[in-house]
């Protein structure tokens, strides 16, 4: 009898030692499985960075519609204060939209695409003529169709000014609007498409240093501006 008891006790030992060393392992076996720490600390990083999302995304909404507002003030007379404020806020948004990457939302990607389409096709306008007006010292007379009057034109007598380059404004419009258009679906090879289509076009109205130098600071300004914000919003959405 005492064998007997002997035998149970070692035997109950036994049993005990192993479910002891069962959930000792059971953390190991179970690899995929965290403690309570380790997901509420998940869990404040997915909030930390969705509140971070959010709110960049409302800066962007924000500094876009700043910048609209900004070239709509200045399409009648461009100034450089508005101008240079807003080319400001593109480079800024552009330089954090570039460091820290972004997953807006849908609806906010698609009023950040509006806004930034917007605001590229209308501030290509004051931004472009500025410029231009700085580079010939406003030497250069503007005629009534959106073009230039210049003396000496092929055709034309000497004392007979003619208007070459008409239609630049609208020509503008439609050139940012397909690099924009271009940049943010992902297709960026649409810039050598306008530049070719543009050039083609104007190519034998460039006669004269005036309608050169006013072809080519016109086309850079402009698609230098459109391809800033098309870039900022291929960031922001992409």
């Amino acid at each position: 009898m005492t064998r007997v008891r002997g035998y149970q006790r070692a035997d109950a030992a036994a049993r005990r030692r192993s479910a002891a060393a069962v959930a000792a392992r059971a953390p190991s076996a179970l690899p995929g499985t965290v403690g309570p720490a380790c997901q509420t600390g998940r869990m404040l990083f997915v909030a930390a960075d969705a509140v971070l999302v959010w709110l960049l995304s409302i800066g962007l909404l924000l500094a876009l519609a700043a910048v609209l507002v900004l070239v709509l003030v200045s399409l009648r007379k461009p100034s450089d204060a508005p101008l240079l404020t807003a080319a400001g806020l593109v480079v800024a948004c552009l330089v954090v939209t570039s460091i820290v990457p972004l997953n807006v939302p849908i609806a906010v990607g698609i009023v950040l695409a509006l806004l930034g389409t917007a605001a590229a096709v209308a501030g290509g306008d004051p931004i472009t003529r500025r410029l231009l007006d700085i580079a010939t010292h406003g030497r250069v007379r503007e005629g009534v169709a959106g073009g230039i009057l210049v003396e000496n034109a092929a055709g034309t007598r000497d004392d007979e000014p003619q208007e070459v380059m008409r239609g630049g404004a609208v020509i503008g419009y439609l050139e940012r609007i397909a690099v924009v258009a271009g940049i943010v679906a992902g297709y960026p090879e649409a810039i050598a498409v306008v530049v070719a289509v543009k050039g083609v076009g104007r190519f034998s109205e460039l006669a004269t240093p005036a309608t050169r130098e006013r072809f080519i600071v016109g086309t850079l300004a402009s698609l230098v501006w459109a391809c800033a914000v098309g870039a900022l919003v291929r960031l922001a959405i992409w």
